[in-house]
């Protein structure tokens, strides 16, 4: 009889403790400060592209190009990833678009959707649905006088448990009707690992 009521409850404490266990295993998440250093990796992330953008932005900002006040138009070419890793090249090249529209200094063509407007201006100026006294004319697009493009390389070393990682990226601005290069800047990263020994 002593051994009765234990064999009973044996397997709902069994029950109970593999699901404390269970919940206390169980993945949690939260927010954290998007400005906040990243050092989960090695690899390119968060962190590298604010700082690059930040590089950039005052570099071009306090050029030539910029101080002479013309406010330059300026269409984003092509950011080449050169690594051996994946990089949105793009979510480079808007950060440091946004960071330059909103300083006020320098005007961008919205390349991405000039489709859409040729299409939009074509339909308002064809269809006869839109009035007049709101239509947007033909012709008025303005081009851009310079392009922006950039290549981003990398030279990843490792020795024994040891991993050193650099990146250099570069971003120019070259003059449409000259073929000039008006500005150029680089930002250099370096970083470094050690593989933890097996076991700890």
């Amino acid at each position: 009889m002593r051994g009765g009521p234990l064999r009973v409850l044996g397997p709902f404490t069994t029950a109970a403790a593999l699901c404390l266990c269970l919940c206390a295993c169980a993945a949690t998440a939260q927010y954290g400060d998007p400005a906040a250093q990243e050092t989960l990796t090695i690899d390119f992330g968060s962190t590298d592209l604010q700082g690059i953008a930040e590089q950039m932005v005052g570099s071009l900002l306090a050029s030539p190009l910029v101080q002479e006040g013309s406010r330059p138009v300026v269409i984003v070419g092509r950011i080449v990833n050169r690594t051996d890793e994946h990089i949105d090249t793009r979510s480079v090249a808007d950060k440091i678009r946004t960071t330059l529209l909103q300083s006020g200094r320098v005007r961008f063509v919205a390349d991405e959707v000039r489709d859409e407007v040729v299409r939009e201006l074509d339909y308002q100026a064809g269809s006869g649905l839109v009035d007049p006294a709101t239509r947007k004319r033909l012709g008025h697009l303005v081009g851009p006088g310079y392009v922006m493009t950039g290549r981003i390389t990398s030279i990843r070393k490792t020795a024994g448990r040891k991993t050193d990682l650099y990146f250099l990226f570069t971003l120019e601005v070259v003059e449409l009707e000259t073929g000039l290069i008006r500005w150029s800047a680089q930002k250099e990263i370096r970083k470094a690992a050690k593989t933890p020994l097996v076991g700890w």
